[in-house]
C-alpha cells in the first residue's frame, strides 16, 4: 500500500460557526505506534464543531521505522508472566485499537483504494509459552494465578501443549497458554490505523459540524523552533530517532538498541505446515506465526548499535540467525526444516528501569525546547518493545494532556486531565518547591502510580495530587 505524502483527507464543512474559527493545528512526528496513536486519539477527542488539523511527518512514512518490524504479538505479561504496569488498561485500549483497525480494513471502499491488503491484519490464536526450567516452572505457576480475566494464562501439560503446535518440546512437561493472546501483523495493523484516522475526517465532513483535516509528510523534521508558530502543540513520537531533533540530542535517558526480526519460510516441496490454528510461541526466541508456512523469528539485542537502517547486511543476518536458531530448535526442533527467507531489524529506545519496570516517557519538553513557548511541545517515546502494548492507552492519556491546554477542547468528563510524575528525574524536594512557586513542572513527567501531577485548567499550573488514574 502506498500513503501519498500530499494531503491524504481533507474536509471542511459549510457551518458558520466552525468557519468562523482558524482551525487548531498539531503536527506529530513519527508514523509508527505512538504517533497513529496520539492522532487518532487527537481528531476522536476534538469536539465536533472545531475546526482541526493534523499534519504527520515520517520520512519513512507509514510504519516505516521500528514499529514496522516488530513481532507483532500482544499480551500484558512480562517474560516471567507477571502482568506488567498497568497491564489490564494497556490491553482493553490496545484491543479497542486493533478492532477500530480492523473494521477500518473491512469497507468495501477501502478494499478498493487499498488492493494491497491481503492477508490477515491479526490472528487470534493465542501464545504458548513452554516451561523450560525449572525456575521458569516455579515463577510461572506463581505469577499465573494472578492473570487478567480477559487474558488468561492456562497450565497445559505435554500433550496438550502438542495437541496445539505438534511436536513442541516441551522439557519440564508444562507449558503456560494465552488463548486470549494474538499477533498482530504490525505494518499492516498500522496503515490500517491510518485508514481508520482518515474515516474520523470523512466522519466529521458528513456529520454537518467543524471540519477536520489530515496529512502525512514523508519528511523529517529536525529542528522544532522551525514549527513555532505554526502549531498550537507539536508531539515528538519519534522514538529512537528523537535524539535527531536538534533540541533534544543527547537530553533524553533514552538507550538504543537494534534488534533484528528473521523470516523462515517452509519450502514448497515439504507438505507437513504448521497448523492453521496452532499458537505462537515465546521462549529465549519467540516465533510469531503469520501462516502455515511462514514465521517471523525473533529478536536479538545489539545495545552496542545506534543503527536505524531497516535492511540488514548479510553479515548482520548470518550472526542473527547464529543465535537465534539454537533459542527456536530446542523448543520447536520442526523449524531445522525451514529456510532463512530475509530478515529486518528497527531501533528500539528503552527508557531507563525504573520499579515498576521500563516505562515510556510522556510530558511536556518545553523546558528543554525554550522559544517563546507559543506552541506546546510533548514527547511521548521510550517504548522500547512494548511499543503494541503501550501505544493505545498512553496514545490517549498523550491525546488528552494535549487537548486540556485549550478550554474549548475540554472532554466534557475530565475538567483536568492527569499527568503523572517522574520520581526519578527530579528529587521530591525541588518538585515540591516548584509547585509551591507556581513554577513549570521539569522537562517531562513519568508515568507513575502513586504520585501524579493534575492540571488545572482555570489556574493553569500542574498541581500534585494523590488520586490515581
Amino acid at each position: 500500500m502506498t500513503i501519498p505524502s500530499s494531503p491524504s483527507v481533507s474536509f471542511t464543512s459549510s457551518s458558520a460557526s466552525s468557519l468562523s474559527r482558524p482551525p487548531l493545528r498539531y503536527a506529530v512526528l513519527g508514523a509508527g505506534f505512538a504517533g497513529l496513536s496520539v492522532a487518532w486519539h487527537l481528531l476522536r477527542g476534538t469536539a465536533k464543531d472545531l475546526n482541526v488539523c493534523i499534519d504527520i511527518f515520517d520520512e519513512f512514512g507509514i510504519g516505516g521505522g521500528a514499529s514496522g518490524v516488530s513481532g507483532g504479538l500482544l499480551h500484558p505479561y512480562s517474560p516471567k508472566a507477571k502482568l506488567l504496569w498497568r497491564g489490564a488498561e494497556c490491553w482493553n485500549e490496545s484491543l479497542k485499537l486493533l478492532s477500530i483497525a480492523e473494521a477500518a480494513l473491512g469497507s468495501k471502499e477501502i478494499a478498493q483504494l487499498d488492493p494491497e491488503f491481503q492477508g490477515l491484519l491479526v490472528r487470534r490464536r493465542g501464545i504458548l509459552r513452554p516451561a523450560v526450567s525449572m525456575k521458569n516452572l516455579t515463577l510461572f505457576n506463581d505469577n499465573a494465578q494472578n492473570c487478567l480475566a480477559s487474558c488468561r494464562i492456562e497450565t497445559v501439560d505435554k500433550v496438550a501443549a502438542q495437541a496445539l503446535v505438534p511436536y513442541l518440546s516441551v522439557p519440564f512437561n508444562t507449558a503456560f497458554y494465552m488463548p486470549e493472546a494474538v499477533n498482530i501483523h504490525p505494518l499492516r495493523y498500522l496503515q490500517a490505523l491510518y485508514l481508520a484516522c482518515e474515516g474520523l475526517v470523512k466522519e466529521s465532513h458528513t456529520s454537518g459540524f467543524g471540519g477536520k483535516e489530515l496529512y502525512l509528510h514523508k519528511k523529517s523534521v529536525h529542528k522544532l523552533l522551525d514549527l513555532e508558530g505554526e502549531y498550537q502543540a507539536v508531539i515528538i513520537c519519534l522514538g529512537a530517532k528523537a535524539d535527531i531533533v536538534s533540541e533534544l540530542s543527547g537530553k533524553l535517558p533514552l538507550r538504543m538498541c537494534r534488534g533484528v526480526v528473521a523470516h523462515l519460510q517452509l519450502p514448497d516441496n515439504i507438505g507437513e505446515e504448521y497448523p492453521d490454528l496452532g499458537p505462537s510461541i515465546l521462549s529465549d526466541a519467540w516465533l510469531a506465526i503469520q501462516g502455515p508456512r511462514s514465521i517471523y523469528m525473533g529478536s536479538t539485542w545489539n545495545w552496542k548499535s545506534r543503527n536505524s537502517n531497516p535492511n540488514v547486511s548479510d553479515e548482520e543476518a548470518k550472526e542473527a540467525l547464529k543465535e537465534l536458531l539454537p533459542k527456536a530448535y530446542a523448543i520447536y526442533p520442526e523449524l531445522k526444516r525451514w529456510v532463512f527467507g530475509g530478515a529486518r531489524a528497527g531501533l528500539r529506545a528503552m527508557p531507563p528501569l525504573t520499579p515498576y519496570g521500563s516505562l515510556p516517557l510522556l510530558g511536556c519538553v518545553n523546558d528543554i525546547v525554550g522559544g517563546n513557548n507559543s506552541c506546546k511541545y510533548w514527547l511521548f517515546g521510550g517504548l522500547g518493545s512494548r511499543g503494541l502494548l503501550y501505544h493505545a492507552w498512553l496514545g490517549k492519556l498523550m491525546a488528552q494532556a494535549v487537548l486540556s491546554w485549550f478550554p474549548l477542547q475540554f472532554l466534557p468528563a475530565h475538567p483536568s486531565v492527569k499527568m503523572p510524575s517522574h520520581k526519578t528525574f527530579r528529587i521530591k524536594k525541588k518538585l515540591a518547591k516548584k509547585m509551591r512557586q507556581n513554577r513549570p513542572i521539569p522537562h517531562w513527567i513519568r508515568m507513575r502510580t502513586d504520585n501524579t501531577i493534575r492540571y488545572n485548567a482555570k489556574r493553569r499550573h500542574w498541581r500534585r495530587t494523590k488520586l490515581g488514574f
